[in-house]
């Protein structure tokens, strides 16, 4: 439960991220559907926040080359992990 509350809250912060730089920009399972899937990335970061860890998934989607990822996997203990699904 705690889990999907962080997803969700990850989420809805980049939806309230205007000024983020990086091009490739979050989409829900539904919006994946018609994307064409292209690998993953994971990021692991000490303290921080949700939105923190969304800009680092953010920078790396866009260094691949993707224009948009979905959040697989958040999980929070002594640090942040998260796993994103890269889409063309």
């Amino acid at each position: 439960m705690k889990t999907k509350l962080i997803i969700a809250t990850l989420g809805l912060a980049s939806v309230l991220s205007f000024g983020a730089s990086a091009a490739a920009h979050l989409v829900n399972s539904d919006e994946a559907q018609n994307l064409q899937s292209m690998g993953s990335v994971s990021v692991t970061a000490i303290g921080g926040a949700p939105m923190d860890i969304r800009q680092k998934l953010a920078a790396k989607a866009e260094k691949a080359g993707a224009s948009s990822y979905r959040v697989t996997e958040l999980t929070q203990g002594d640090h942040w992990h998260a796993t994103a699904e890269l889409y063309k």
